[in-house]
């Protein structure tokens, strides 16, 4: 396929209506679009309150309205877009494969990080102090 036939079936896949292997990866696929939906709301709140503010109404509410607009058929027509989707249905076929800890084992784990980090905290912040001592008594250091 030529770079001109993708390109033109990518638009044409981005004008479409309907929906994309619509009973696979529907979890993945909804919470995908829901993040895309909220970075493109935020950015039209954005616009208007922080870029196009002072400015004529029409400007400071319809640039961002129609970012809005634009934005959710963007984040509607992503999901369903057939490669993305097809990525999306296999993410969610790979969580289900995967093996998740138990609540018990998840305490271990979270205990035996924070012990680790603390301790290499106060062990990093030793060797610190004592190489700052041995730097100022060689007068390498002073202040």
């Amino acid at each position: 396929m030529s770079k001109a036939d993708r390109a033109a079936s990518f638009w044409m896949a981005l004008m479409q209506v309907g929906l994309y292997k619509r009973t696979q990866g529907r979890l993945v696929r909804q919470l995908t679009a829901g993040a895309v939906l909220t970075a493109v709301l935020l950015t039209a709140w954005t616009m208007s309150v922080h870029l196009l503010n002072g400015e004529k109404p029409w400007l400071q509410y319809g640039v961002p309205v129609a970012v809005a607009v634009i934005g959710s058929w963007a984040a509607y027509r992503l999901v369903n877009y057939p490669p993305f989707a097809d990525f999306l249905i296999d993410v969610e076929g790979e969580m289900t494969k995967v093996s998740w800890a138990s609540t018990d084992e998840l305490k271990r784990a979270t205990a035996v990080v924070l012990v680790t980090m603390l301790t290499l905290g106060v062990v990093l912040f030793l060797y610190d102090n004592i190489w700052l001592q041995v730097l100022r008594l060689l007068g390498i250091l002073q202040f």
